[in-house]
């Protein structure tokens, strides 16, 4: 699967059209639709990959899991399921922690 075609699942799955995305983006028109003959920038790539709560590997077709929450092994917390945010969430505190103990 292509890097185009992975963010078109990942839009549809959400039940955005790629012009939305592009839209909410801040991008021009059918500058997602291009990614079916070029490659992005490295910053772009993370923009998307973000936007999506995505990581940039999982763009490239390096890995196979779409979730964050699921590729950390974090399925469920209180019997709720923890969700792409919530872990990006937890990693900012557990960096937080790691800092302060250094100093």
């Amino acid at each position: 699967m292509t890097t185009f075609e992975r963010i078109k699942n990942l839009a549809k799955n959400q039940g955005k059209s790629l012009n939305t995305v592009e839209e909410e983006l801040g991008y021009g028109k059918n500058v997602l639709y291009r990614l079916k003959t070029t490659n992005p920038s490295a910053e772009r790539l993370q923009e998307i990959a973000d936007y999506f709560g995505v990581s940039v590997d999982y763009l490239l077709g390096r890995e196979d899991r779409d979730s964050l929450a699921e590729k950390h092994g974090i399925f469920a917390f209180d019997g709720e399921p923890v969700t792409d945010e919530e872990v990006e969430f937890l990693k900012s505190v557990l960096a937080a922690k790691r800092a302060a103990e250094k100093k």
